[in-house]
């Protein structure tokens, strides 16, 4: 889905990170120490973008061992990025002194792969707890509140010579307006010349609908001040955030289910 080419993702990432502020001198100065987390790593682009910038202990978390033994296979002359296996939903508690980072990354759409929006409301006030005086979070996510018809539902979202990947929205009843059901459709050509042919490999999921209002309303109840947002295609949103001086004294996150 993301090409492959870890260096030249993790120069872009860089590049976005950079310009949105990101950088170990925005809370503390260039002193030591700095550390950055990066909930869902993946295969690790941004976590290789956090240590290219200048952060001295790069946190990369996520589930999939595949995806963390491939970003640990070459961030082995990356001595700053430490890879664990953890749920994000947990990660910041278990490993991560509260006030003591410098910036706490989700991406990727990482949000709306939890379970719940109680979930994600929880995880904003994490982060804010992790983070650092004038400490920075940025978060990246889809809003699919609002359902997609027809031919719009089909997502192109990479092709090669000898791949394709295809996303599929469907909107079933049974969840109301809480998930969206997501078919990745992946077709691979085996063979060149005239042998060649292709197999489909397809699987299915569900993923939470995340309405932005909702979102900036949990991150401020949380202590998160929005310093700038982006949108993009597919309903892509970025929100770039730091601690607020009253944090913990507006009400609790949401618990909703």
């Amino acid at each position: 889905m993301l090409g492959g080419d870890l260096d030249a993702l993790a120069a872009g990432q860089g590049a976005a990170l950079s310009g949105w502020g990101v950088t170990p001198g925005a809370a503390i100065g260039p002193a030591a120490g700095a550390l950055a987390v990066d909930l869902g790593c993946g295969p690790g682009q941004a976590s290789l973008a956090l240590a290219g910038l200048g952060f001295d202990s790069v946190l990369a978390v996520d589930l999939s061992r595949p995806l963390l033994d491939e970003l640990a296979a070459h961030a082995t002359r990356v001595p700053a990025v430490r890879v664990v296996r953890a749920d994000v939903r947990t990660a910041l508690r278990e490993f991560v002194r509260p006030g003591s980072a410098q910036a706490v990354v989700c991406l990727g759409d990482t949000l709306t792969h939890l379970p719940t929006r109680g979930d994600v409301a929880a995880l904003f006030a994490d982060v804010a707890a992790a983070l650092a005086p004038e400490g920075t979070a940025v978060f990246a996510y889809r809003d699919l509140t609002v359902p997609l018809t027809g031919t719009d539902r089909f997502l192109p979202v990479r092709a090669t010579e000898d791949r394709i990947m295809t996303c599929f929205l469907e909107y079933p009843d049974d969840y109301d307006d809480y998930t969206v059901l997501v078919h990745d459709l992946i077709h691979t050509r085996n063979a060149d010349g005239p042998d060649a042919n292709w197999t489909l490999t397809a699987r299915s999921y569900r993923k939470l609908r995340l309405s932005h209002a909702w979102v900036l309303d949990q991150l401020r109840t949380a202590g998160l001040r929005v310093r700038h947002e982006e949108s993009g295609a597919g309903g892509m949103r970025t929100v770039v955030l730091e601690r607020g001086t009253s944090r913990g004294s507006g009400p609790r996150p949401s618990t909703e289910p």
